[in-house]
C-alpha cells in the first residue's frame, strides 16, 4: 500500500465548523483561567490553528471571541428549558433539569466560563448574555406554571430558585460531581416546591399555584 493510500484524506472544515472549533477551544481556556490571562495565541494553540486564522474569524480580537463563546454556551443552556407542556409540572421540571445538568456535566468548562464574573473583560454585553439565560429560564418556568401576569413575589421566587440552581451546579462541579446527578436533580426539584411553599404563605397567587401542583402530584 502506498503512503498516499494509507494517509487519511484531509477535509477542510466549513466556516461554521471552524468557528465552533475556535469557540470550544476558547471556552475551555476561559473556564480554567481568567479571560484576561488568555491570549489569542493560547486559543490558536488549543485549536491547532494559526493566530491569523483566529483573527480572520474574530477580527474584534479577544473581546469579540469571549462574547461569542459566552453566547454559544448561553444558547445551549436556553434550549435545556424547552419542554412540552404535557403532564404534571414537577416531572416536567425534572426533565428540564436533566438536560440542564447534562450540559453542566458534559460542558463543565463552558458552564464555568459562562457564569464566572469579575473579569476585566466583563462588560455590560457579557453581563446581558448571562442574565438573558436566567430570564429565559424564568419565563419558561412561569409559562409551565400557566401564569401570564406573575406578581413580584412569584417572579422573585422563581428567579431566586434559578440562582440557587446555578450555584448548586457550580458547587457540584467543585465537589467532583457529588452527590450523583440524579440525587442533585431530585433535591433541586424539592427545593423548588419548598421555596414556592414559603412564598405561598405571603402571596395568594403563589398559594393557588402550590395547591394546583400538590393536587396534580397527589392525584
Amino acid at each position: 500500500m502506498s503512503a498516499a493510500a494509507s494517509t487519511p484524506a484531509y477535509r477542510r472544515l466549513s466556516v461554521e465548523e471552524r468557528r465552533a472549533q475556535l469557540l470550544d477551544a476558547a471556552l475551555s481556556l476561559f473556564a480554567h483561567r481568567a479571560p484576561e490571562e488568555v491570549s489569542l495565541d493560547d486559543v490558536a494553540e488549543a485549536a491547532g490553528v494559526s493566530r491569523p486564522l483566529v483573527y480572520r474569524y474574530f477580527p474584534g480580537g479577544k473581546q469579540q471571541l469571549y462574547e461569542a463563546a459566552l453566547r454559544s454556551a448561553a444558547e445551549e443552556l436556553r434550549h435545556c428549558f424547552d419542554e412540552p407542556h404535557d403532564g404534571p409540572l414537577l416531572p416536567r421540571l425534572a426533565r428540564a433539569l436533566d438536560r440542564y445538568l447534562a450540559f453542566v456535566d458534559e460542558h463543565d468548562a463552558g458552564f464555568t466560563a459562562l457564569l464566572q464574573g469579575g473579569s476585566v473583560v466583563e462588560t455590560s454585553r457579557t453581563t446581558a448574555i448571562v442574565d438573558g439565560v436566567r430570564r429565559a429560564a424564568a419565563e419558561h418556568i412561569l409559562s409551565h406554571l400557566g401564569v401570564r401576569e406573575p406578581g413580584p413575589r412569584l417572579r422573585m421566587t422563581v428567579r431566586m430558585w434559578i440562582t440557587a440552581v446555578e450555584a448548586a451546579s457550580l458547587i457540584w462541579l467543585d465537589e467532583d460531581k457529588q452527590p450523583p446527578v440524579g440525587e442533585l436533580r431530585d433535591w433541586l426539584v424539592e427545593q423548588f416546591t419548598a421555596v414556592m411553599a414559603v412564598t405561598a404563605g405571603r402571596d395568594p397567587q403563589t398559594a393557588a399555584l402550590v395547591e394546583q401542583v400538590l393536587s396534580a402530584r397527589d392525584g
